[in-house]
Parts: C-alpha cells; structure tokens; sequence
C-alpha cells in the first residue's frame, strides 16, 4: 500500500509533537501504556451494554517485551482494537482522541475514567523509536491491520494476521548518540522503575518477563551454582491504596506507602486519608512528617504533592496543591477533573485545582489542631521541626495567613517553663494585665536574666519567650490576640511602671548628667534616662519605635542589612549603688564618668547579645578600674 501523508497542517506539526511538547523522553511509555488502558477501558465499557460479553478482569492486561537483539519495545494490549477505518481516524490525523470521542459518547458513574484526551501521546513515542508499527484487530472483527511509520513522511496500513482482539506496538529504537542512550529503554530495570514511577496504579496488570537467577543441585560440598531462568511478573501494584476504604487499612499500610513512595526516611506523625465527592471529586493521601529533609530551609527544598488523574502520575511535586507554610506536608492527589495541558505534565490554572488546594489546606490545618488538642506531645515533636515555618507563614504576604496559622504556634512560658499557645496564655492572664508579654533572646536561659523582665515578673505576668529570629516578626505581624496587645519587656511602655515609684523627679534631678552621658556616648543611644523597671541590675538597654533591639539584629544579619538601627535607651537604676558612684564622677572627675558611661554601656550591650564596638578599649577600661 502506498504511503500516506498524515491528515495534519503540517509535517511541522508532527515534528513539534515529536520534539517540544514533552519534556522527557521518559514520558513515552507513561503515554502508551495509559493509551493500553484506555482500550481495555473501552471493552468494560462495551461489556455494560452487550449482555452477550462478560467481562473477566483476568483476561485484560498490558505486556511489556523487549528484544535486545532487534533493539525493539513492544507494548501489547488486549484491549478492543482498531479497525482500519479507526487507524485512519485516531493514528492518520494528529490530535484526533478517540479516547475522548468514546469518552464523550459513553458517560458513567462509575470508577472506570478514559484517560487519554488530546490524542497526542501515542507520538511520544517518536520521541524514542525511528519506526512505530502498530498490529490491532478490532473486537468482532474478522480482519486486522498493521499500521507503520518512521515520522512525519506519513504511514502505511497494510492487513496482517492477528488472533484475537487487541494492539501490538512494536517501537524500533533510535541508535544512541553521544547525548543520549536509548539502550536505557532495552533494560528491565529501568522499564521496571518507569512503569513504577507513572503507571504503578493502571487498574490493569502490567506484565514483564523478568530474568530470575535460579540455584541449581550440587554435589555435596560443592558451591552452589545459579541459572537464569525468564518468568512473566507483574510489575505494577493496580489498586491504589488512596482508593481503598480505610476500613481496610492500618496504620502500618500507610506507614508502608509512605517508605514506598520515599516522602521521606522518618516515621511520619500523622496520615490523613481524604475521598472528596462534590464541586469537584479527588482522593488524596497526606502526611505529616516526624523529622525535616536535610534540606529543608534551603533554596533547594522544592514542596509539592504528587499529582495524579486516573492513576497515572502527572506530575512528580504539584507546588500548586500546598501553601508555603505548609511547604513539610507529603502525599498524592489523584483526580479525574482537571484540565491538563496538552503533554499532561502540567496543569491548567484552573478553579478546580484551587478548590482542592484550599480543601487540602483546611485539612491539614485540622488535622494540626487536633494533634494539638489529643497528642500534644507529638505536636511539640512536629513544631521543633516545622514550627519556624508556621512563623514564616504568619509573618509572609503581610499577614494575609495570620488567622490560619495564629492558634497553632507555641512559645516558651516563663511560668509553665515548657511551651504554650496563644490562648492558653490569655486564659491564664489576670483581670489587671493589660497586655500579653514577651522576651526576646538566643535561649530560654538568657531570656531568664535579662533586667528588663524584671519588673513584670515581679507583677506575677507571664513572659512568653522567643528564642527564633523570626518570632518577633511573626508577633508584630499578628499586632495582637484576642483584643490583647503584644507587648515586648524591653519596649519604652510596659503599661504597668505608673504602679512603680515615680521616675520623673529623678530624670529632672539628673537631666544634666544624663545629658552628659548621651553626650559621652557619641550619638549610640537616643536617650538616657532614670529606669522604671530595674530592681536589682544598674543598666540595661531599651527601645522605643516599631523596631526592637533584636529585630534590629535579625536585620543587620541580613544582605545589605548594616544600616539598620532600633533607638535604643539606656536606662540607669537610680537605686543601685553605681549610680552614686556615677554622680560623684559627675561632679569631681569627668575623665572617671566617661569611663563609667562606656562601660555601663558595654555591659548594657553585652546583656543583650550585641557586640561590644572596641573589645580592646573595653578590656583596658576594666583594667583602669581595677588598678
């Protein structure tokens, strides 16, 4: 028969198919296999309307055979077949589905879903093989048809002799080339491993003939000796665990499909298992892990679930489906209702994916909360991990997600001495506090001696302490919880100093030499000024403004970050016996009260964690008032 052009605009077209739409050659057999299914589909579907057809699961799979000789793949179905007429329609004329022909004409509803839709996938296969033949017989029919081609000079359909119902792909693999091994495609491992990557779930078995080494009987004492022998196995598990009942499962099942999958090398600390039915219908497995991936606060980290339709996997990580701060969750999607795009590795941004985004959203945010009420210490396992992202997520997009993620942090309690919520701090305020307290520093064991808590824990107020760079962030952020301001222990107004003894009178008494200080200090500090908070420290360091001190370095940490300053007081202890000391310098020996001013100011830095600006001018002051 004489060669035909395909039914196409262009021989550009096919060209394109064959060489841009998909981006990797993997992907073929992904297409071809799915198409397989697809025609084993179309006989269930028959069966549902013949009375006289009976369909036995047992009689449908798929084969994979490999002649390494001949370098051939072949792809073997015993789905329902093509007529020749068909050949010409789904094979002739580029992005003509049958699939989603048959699709249109045949709805049901039940789990039986035709993948195929754009009528493309099938030319994947150029992408690996010079030459593509295809041998099918259509149920019912007497006679059967062989169609070839090498690309896009066209094809040829010829009749053959085939026994039963079916389709036989045979791809002849290109040569390799230096780039590229195509050899890969012979080996049955790899096959093995691509079948387990993005068909492990076709509800048809995938078969293989699998070499298997085979001990042969010895003589006694003799080493044992092995033959190779080659047996048909399935290679693909076909139920899905995602559409078993849960009923059916245990917790070891999904702690299984978890180390299967490879999500990761930790037990996770909670599964959850959604079969959605409504506006839009999806199964999904979640999971939320024990321990972080290595890299986890890195660039490289990439979220995502995985992402299926109708068992075929379509996308390795769909960042899509999760929110940043819930960026550590791990699992699958499968549904049958999006929009793909042509190659069927990306998605069309479409209502349905954002629906199950914000379903699976909703979630695990419930799943969290109830970790948190019923296994409260397997929530604090989870928040040592991943909490510095739930404060991210609170801090990012200017708040947006504050309200999600507010109930779900934990600090450390100053009272509790472990950690706490936001609204468990509430609960216990008392009648008099008007605001909730916190302290910010490298470790819970600094935090506890700073000055500045002083005169709030002498109240009896809880401090909550935080000890991450971002905890200061997400708080301003949240600005306050449940009518309560946030307040932090070394701001300018602690809302509690008019219970104190006035100050006011020793600032105007002393607003010379304080002047003074400020003066000595070159600009460092915005004010200095009689303390309404220390007991029993003679200095420490506060700020007034948005921007605390340790916000300040949090910031200077960063790239181009150098510049940024809180302003700072420095706060005296008018009681504490340095400040006579301060005073007499004053007035009988400046050069001694310039030294006094840059080591109280030293020690106010140091108590804060900042670095001392000349640690040798430092050292020599100590030594001068040592000798």
């Amino acid at each position: 028969m004489a060669k035909q052009e395909f039914k196409a605009e262009s021989k550009r077209l096919l060209e394109m198919m064959i060489n841009s739409i998909y981006t990797q050659k993997e992907i073929f057999l992904r297409e071809l296999i799915s198409n397989a299914s697809d025609a084993i589909d179309k006989m269930y579907y028959k069966a549902l309307t013949d009375e006289k057809l009976v369909f036995n699961k047992e009689d449908y799979f798929i084969k994979l055979t490999v002649d390494k000789d001949a370098r051939t793949l072949t792809i073997t179905d015993t789905g329902i077949g093509m007529t020749k007429d068909e050949l010409e329609e789904n094979l002739g004329t580029i992005a003509k589905s049958g699939s989603l022909a048959f699709k249109s004409e045949n709805e049901t509803k039940d789990d039986h879903t035709i993948i195929g839709q754009f009528g493309v996938g099938f030319y994947s296969a150029f992408m690996v093989a010079d030459k593509v033949t295809v041998a099918t017989k259509a149920f019912g029919s007497e006679e059967a048809y062989v169609w070839e081609s090498t690309g896009a000079d066209g094809y040829t359909i010829e009749p053959t002799a085939k026994d039963s119902a079916g389709s036989v792909i045979t791809l002849y693999l290109k040569a390799n080339t230096e780039d590229e091994s195509y050899d890969e495609y012979l080996q049955e491992y790899r096959l093995r491993s691509l079948v387990k990557k993005y068909s492990d779930f076709i509800r048809y078995p995938i078969k293989m003939d699998v070499t298997k080494s085979v001990p042969v009987e010895s003589q006694d004492g003799e080493e044992p000796t092995y033959t190779e022998l080659s047996e048909e196995e399935t290679v693909n598990s076909m139920v899905p665990i995602w559409r078993k009942n849960k009923s059916e499962l245990t917790d070891e099942d999904y702690e299984a499909f978890y180390a299967e999958k490879r999500y990761g090398f930790d037990k996770p600390l909670k599964h959850l298992h959604l079969k959605v039915d409504g506006n839009i219908v999806y199964n999904a497995i979640l999971y939320i892990p024990e321990s972080t991936p290595f890299d986890y606060y890195t660039k490289e980290y990439e979220k995502g679930l995985e992402l299926y339709s109708s068992g075929v996997l379509i996308m390795n990580k769909c960042a899509d489906l999760l929110p940043d701060y819930f960026s550590f969750v791990k699992g699958m999607v499968d549904s049958e209702d999006l929009s793909l795009n042509i190659s069927r590795e990306m998605l069309q941004h479409d209502r349905q994916l954002k629906l199950i985004a914000k379903n699976i959203q909703n979630k695990i945010k419930s799943a969290l909360q109830s970790l948190l009420k019923d296994e409260r210490d397997k929530y604090e396992k989870f928040f040592e991990s991943f909490g510095r992202q739930l404060k991210y997520g609170v801090y990012s997009d200017y708040g947006m997600n504050k309200e999600t993620l507010q109930d779900l942090l934990l600090f450390t309690s100053s009272k509790e001495k472990k950690q706490v919520t936001l609204d468990e701090y509430v609960s216990r305020m008392p009648e008099d506090q008007k605001y909730i307290y916190y302290a910010t520093g490298q470790s819970v064991e600094r935090i506890e001696k700073l000055p500045q808590t002083e005169l709030v824990a002498d109240k009896g107020f809880e401090i909550l302490y935080l000890t991450d760079d971002i905890d200061e962030f997400a708080l301003k952020m949240i600005m306050n919880y449940k009518d309560k301001e946030f307040r932090n222990v070394s701001s300018g107004d602690l809302g509690i100093e008019s219970d104190e003894p006035k100050s006011e009178e020793e600032d105007r008494a002393n607003a010379g030499l304080f002047e003074e200080m400020k003066g000595l200090l070159g600009g460092k500090i915005k004010e200095v000024r009689a303390s309404k908070r220390l007991k029993s420290h003679p200095v420490c360091l506060t700020s007034e403004g948005e921007l605390s001190i340790e916000m300040e370095k949090v910031l200077r940490a960063m790239p181009n970050g150098q510049d940024i300053q809180a302003d700072k007081v420095l706060e005296i202890n008018v009681n504490h016996e340095v400040f006579r000391s301060l005073k007499e310098a004053a007035e009988k020996d400046k050069e001694k009260l310039s030294l006094y001013t840059n080591l109280l100011y030293n020690q106010a830095l140091l108590i804060e964690g900042l670095p001392v600006e000349d640690p040798v001018d430092f050292t020599n002051a100590i030594c001068k008032i040592m000798v």
